[in-house]
């Protein structure tokens, strides 16, 4: 039929005219070509129902089927990397509905379906609703990548959207009591099956996001016939998951069931105990990233503590070394040393004194001279009286210079400006001299006569 078609609608005054007929005649494949790009322009994909018949599955993995009804059939092929997403196994007698895009198998000339979905004929209606409204609802962009959102890193406070007398609240309870003890549970109750259910999940929804009372919402039921989990599949409801400003875990039915609302949501899980898992895995986190800023802060302490303790030794030293006690010792030490080269000098001279005496004595006596013996004995007498009395002025004179000195240096002593009220400033370990050297905000440290006390700029 659809070769005559073909044939018996090309133009009247194309197939009278001699001087074209060479130019439409086509080879097989040529036709075979143009038919089916017609056929794949034309008519593209479509939903049909019927029942299987002639099923096979070569070792390639594909399969291949007619479709029939009572009066028709069609040939059908199912590819590898499709078939293996049907959760059953066609046979031959069983009513399907299928998702086909319409073609033609060049090398035969058979025009055939490509299957792109198959489902059994009891499902189909509410299998082709569902895919026709994911269809809409992904070209609104609801199920986009970047729309969705991150699950808190730190929940303390979980929603369940759920029946209050649902098994899949107490496996989501059961879960978080013995994984997240300290995790609080605010359960907002709505049906979860029925036709008012897709109403009034959203209106807990929108009750916890006006409430702002918790961390995330997990929202979900267990497992069940497509009826009993088309309230996931609603429209209105897909858009209130959209529109939620929490985050929120879509836990519907098992593992195999797949919904609207597992699309739209932040997050789905496989099912109501995967979802308390997930929150649980969250929760597990505090606890390690505790342990590693405990780590972390004992690490720190003990850094600061060594550096501090180093600081100290630091300025004690340098307090050490230019205290007046130290400055006295070291004058203390010089005196004892100038006193020892004295008592040095001293003796030195008196016994060069004796030894020039004892000289002097021997040759008077040699000479008999008394007179001149006399004079000498005077004249020493006088150089001894001499030699102390210049000792004794120049160990006076030492000895106020040093009194002099110690009570200059005791007069400068910090210490002693410290004991009349006064405090020296220091910033980073420089003493401060002038106010133009600090700044609002500079930590300074303060030193008193008994101590040190630490202080902040602020004016």
């Amino acid at each position: 039929m659809l070769f005559s078609y073909i044939i018996f609608n090309l133009p009247t005054r194309a197939l009278m005219q001699a001087n074209q007929i060479t130019q439409n005649v086509f080879s097989v494949s040529q036709l075979n070509q143009e038919v089916r790009r017609l056929l794949e322009r034309c008519l593209g994909t479509v939903w049909l129902e019927g029942e299987i018949s002639n099923f096979s599955a070569p070792f390639s993995g594909h399969w291949y089927f007619n479709l029939k009804d009572s009066r028709s059939q069609v040939r059908c092929a199912m590819f590898k990397n499709t078939n293996r997403k049907v959760l059953f196994k066609p046979e031959s007698g069983m009513q399907v509905l299928v998702k086909a895009n319409i073609t033609m198998y060049e090398p035969r000339g058979d025009y055939q379906l490509i299957i792109e979905a198959i489902h059994p004929a009891g499902d189909g209606a509410i299998q082709q609703a569902f895919e026709q409204l994911k269809y809409k609802l992904a070209a609104q962009g609801l199920f986009a990548e970047a729309a969705k959102q991150a699950l808190p890193e730190y929940p303390s406070t979980v929603g369940v959207v759920s029946s209050a007398s649902g098994a899949a609240l107490q496996d989501i309870l059961s879960v978080l009591a013995r994984r997240a003890p300290a995790i609080k549970v605010i359960v907002y109750p709505a049906a979860v099956q029925g036709e008012q259910a897709a109403i009034q999940v959203c209106a807990m929804i929108e009750r916890a996001n006006q409430r702002q009372e918790v961390d995330l919402l997990i929202v979900g039921r267990g497992g069940g016939s497509k009826e009993d989990l088309s309230a996931f599949n609603d429209e209105r409801l897909a858009n209130c998951i959209f529109n939620s400003n929490l985050p929120i875990i879509s836990a519907v039915g098992h593992e195999i069931d797949h919904s609207i609302s597992d699309l739209v949501a932040d997050v789905r899980a496989a099912t109501p105990s995967a979802a308390a898992e997930i929150i649980s895995q969250q929760a597990s986190h505090i606890e390690q990233r505790l342990s590693y800023l405990n780590q972390q802060l004992n690490n720190r302490y003990s850094q600061l503590l060594k550096q501090q303790q180093w600081q100290l030794t630091n300025l004690q030293q340098r307090i050490y070394a230019q205290s007046p006690e130290h400055v006295l010792q070291q004058q203390q030490q010089r005196f004892d040393h100038l006193s020892l080269r004295l008592e040095r000098a001293m003796s030195s001279s008196l016994a060069q004194a004796n030894y020039r005496y004892n000289r002097v004595s021997r040759a008077i006596i040699a000479s008999q001279l008394p007179a001149q013996l006399t004079q000498q004995a005077n004249q020493f007498d006088n150089l001894l009286k001499n030699m102390s009395q210049i000792i004794t002025q120049q160990q006076a004179r030492y000895q106020q210079q040093l009194i002099a000195k110690t009570r200059q240096l005791d007069a400068l002593s910090p210490l002693r400006v410290l004991e009349r009220g006064f405090t020296m400033v220091s910033h980073k370990q420089q003493l401060v001299h002038h106010a133009a050297e600090l700044q609002v905000g500079d930590e300074v440290t303060l030193q008193f006569v008994d101590g040190q006390r630490k202080a902040n700029i602020s004016s």
